[in-house]
């Protein structure tokens, strides 16, 4: 436990310093890689998929739980494979790689970074460029996006992934280590690449969908409560009792059962009303707003919004390593 809470560490100050390091092997790539190749050999070509009335639904299904299976077994095997054989040739060496692959696991600098690139894109590039930008990390339509849709759209993905991308791949790692840490990244990835309602995805990747919905169900109430938290924290900025109603009241305003609960929490703590209708792939889906538009969303609250994601990110660590030291006294 004591190596395991080493690594775990020095994995999140290596995620604030590094963060995910460009033009290096990196699993979650690998993951992607395998989904990307499993898609292709079970569903074909994209641009020769059957039409909709010609799909075999429960067929398709199927595929998708095997993709899901043969991409989660891999997973957990090669990882368990890995950390073992560092461990067996020098504890240091399996604490160094633990923290590596921890790092790996966490994205707060990533999600940092590439939501600063649409704030430095608004305030000194142009339009086009925020929106290419934007398009980076969300999976809506943004071309016809102005630049307070651009500004909140980056918002909500850093709410949303404050969850995701950062305290829930907290909780598995510390849990379960690498291992669990890569097992719940490769349900996430999943998700992220085949999880759509389109008529390629629809059933394919309703098995992917429903797992990521399973795991993120508590992480994403906790990370909720940590941002409040947060909200009391960081400053003036902020409102934390705004945060905790606006959560309460709007946190199941989306289709998936988790990803309002964060975004609630952070439109309160900011002000803004976030979410509403959205284009993706071409066609308008309507979606309930969340929060209360006290103020338009402006090019400044994407600072906020990450600010407001670290301090989440530090809370959660600091009631994770006290929970980790409790641990090891008591043993």
């Amino acid at each position: 436990m004591f190596n395991h809470l080493i690594a775990f560490l020095l994995g999140f100050v290596l995620d604030q310093i590094i963060g995910d390091p460009y033009n290096v092997p990196h699993p979650i790539r690998l993951i992607g890689s395998l989904i990307g190749f499993l898609d292709r050999k079970l569903m074909g070509p994209k641009d020769k998929e059957k039409a909709p009335d010609e799909r075999n639904g429960v067929a398709e299904f199927y595929k998708g739980v095997l993709m899901c299976v043969i991409v989660l077994l891999a997973t957990l095997l090669v990882t368990l494979a890995v950390v073992l054989v560092a461990y067996r040739i020098h504890q240091i060496a399996g604490i160094a790689l633990e923290a590596v692959l921890t790092c790996y696991i966490l994205a707060a600098k990533s999600l940092k970074d590439e939501s600063m690139k649409v704030y430095d894109a608004l305030r000194t590039g142009t339009i086009e460029d925020a929106r290419f930008a934007v398009s980076m990390i969300v999976g809506r339509d943004t071309q016809c996006l102005d630049e307070t849709g651009v500004a909140k759209a980056a918002v909500e993905t850093v709410a949303e992934n404050a969850s995701d991308g950062v305290i829930a791949p907290l909780i598995y790692t510390f849990i379960g280590g690498p291992v669990l840490g890569l097992f719940y990244k490769a349900v996430n990835t999943m998700d992220s690449m085949v999880g759509y309602h389109n008529d390629r995805y629809e059933y394919f990747g309703k098995a992917a969908a429903k797992l990521d919905d399973i795991f993120n169900y508590l992480p994403s109430r906790i990370s909720a409560l940590f941002m409040i938290l947060a909200a009391y924290c960081c400053g003036k900025e902020f409102s934390g009792a705004r945060a905790f109603a606006i959560w309460k009241r709007d946190r199941y305003n989306h289709k998936s059962p988790n990803s309002a609960q964060t975004e609630s929490a952070c439109a309160g703590a900011l002000g803004v009303r976030l979410a509403g209708d959205a284009s993706y792939f071409g066609k308008l889906v309507s979606k309930p707003y969340i929060g209360d538009e006290t103020r338009a969303v402006e090019v400044e609250d994407i600072k906020r919004a990450n600010k407001l994601m670290y301090g989440t990110a530090y809370l959660c660590m600091t009631f994770l390593l006290l929970i980790g030291v409790a641990i090891i006294l008591m043993i």
